[in-house]
């Protein structure tokens, strides 16, 4: 599904994590295609700021992520 284009969710990951494929353009520094996850900032746990910040950073699948049954489409 990431290679088309689709994020993805596990059902028991926070509210709005989400992991997506990046691929590389012209002006990146990357050459290959890498997965990120969106994941909120730290910085919004220990605030009193309502509107959420995200970071965005690569991630890399666990074997227990990679053979998982409860992946899910995030539209």
């Amino acid at each position: 599904m990431l290679k088309e284009w689709k994020s993805l969710t596990r059902t028991w990951w926070n509210w709005d994590h989400k992991i997506t494929l990046q691929v590389p353009d012209t002006h990146s520094k990357m050459t290959k295609p890498y997965i990120y996850i969106n994941t909120v900032s730290p910085f919004w746990a220990v605030s009193n700021k309502w509107d959420v910040e995200y970071d965005r950073v690569p991630w890399l699948a666990s074997q227990t992520d990679m053979l998982a049954w409860d992946w899910e489409v995030v539209e």
